[in-house]
């Protein structure tokens, strides 16, 4: 929270996850802190979901 707090409004933060934004709150526990960082976070961000398969499985084929 307070690497949030520091950068909110004045510098770029890029997060990158594996986890849907709607289980944060399950993941981070405090209902309180998760709703402060995700205010900060998700109000004010370009979001790039990336559907499909993993371009990792993609590779892999071509090379077999």
């Amino acid at each position: 929270m307070e690497i949030i707090e520091d950068r909110h409004g004045k510098r770029s933060t890029l997060i990158a996850s594996h986890l849907p934004v709607q289980q944060w709150h399950e993941i981070i526990g405090e209902n309180t802190i998760a709703d402060a960082i995700l205010d900060r976070i998700v109000h004010s961000s370009h979001r790039i979901d990336l559907k499909g398969e993993s371009m990792r499985k993609k590779k892999d084929k071509i090379i077999n």
